[in-house]
């Protein structure tokens, strides 16, 4: 049980690495929650610092939660049930969300989850990433693209394994990047939302 308790509080403490306000401050000395929407993520920090240090975020999001699972793997006692990695899983996604370093604001958890299923189904990171990416092709709404491949991420699971406690923490995490994503639902209908600026596919007057 102790495992389980410090493999807790190592996941939500690696989780809650703001990278994108870290390169932010370090590269230009700005607060990425002072621009765009606010948000301390990879979309934000792109908007901030361009395509190329956006992605960088992503990916640093990407691997923090692949090493906190693979960490988690590595404490767990066997006697634990299943689930117990899940749950492990779902708190590097709320240290993004909800940072302790940032006064708890914090991230959507889109990069963080993409980690997450990555470490835990690889087949299923690669479907939700495709579906993500088929909808940025060809909407070009970052936002739009992590809601509706996050809503689909419970059936894929469910298609793919069928395991209860997988089903459950599938919809837990779209439940979850489906409410950080409140603001981005209501731009989406006040047609406001930016639309990304996709190297190649960019287009005059598009903003990032």
């Amino acid at each position: 049980m102790l495992s389980f308790i410090i493999a807790i509080i190592i996941s939500y403490t690696i989780g809650a690495i703001p990278f994108a306000y870290i390169m932010t401050r370090l590269l230009v000395g700005k607060d990425v929650r002072e621009f765009g929407s606010g948000n301390v993520g990879a979309t934000n920090a792109g908007r901030v610092l361009g395509f190329k240090y956006g992605f960088m975020v992503a990916v640093l999001d990407v691997l923090k939660a692949i090493l906190a699972v693979s960490i988690a793997r590595w404490l767990l006692s066997a006697e634990l049930p299943e689930f117990s990695l899940l749950i492990i899983a779902l708190f590097v996604i709320i240290g993004h969300n909800w940072s302790i370093f940032l006064r708890f604001s914090g991230g959507k958890g889109v990069a963080t989850t993409c980690g997450v299923l990555f470490s835990l189904y690889p087949l299923a990171f690669f479907i939700f990433f495709i579906i993500w990416l088929i909808v940025v092709l060809f909407s070009r709404y970052i936002s739009l693209a992590s809601i509706i491949s996050g809503v689909s991420l419970p059936l894929v699971i469910y298609l793919l394994k069928g395991d209860i406690y997988d089903i459950i923490f599938a919809l837990i995490f779209a439940i979850l990047l489906v409410l950080r994503h409140r603001t981005n639902i209501n731009r989406l209908i006040n047609k406001s939302e930016n639309k990304i600026n996709l190297p190649f596919f960019a287009k005059k007057g598009d903003r990032l």
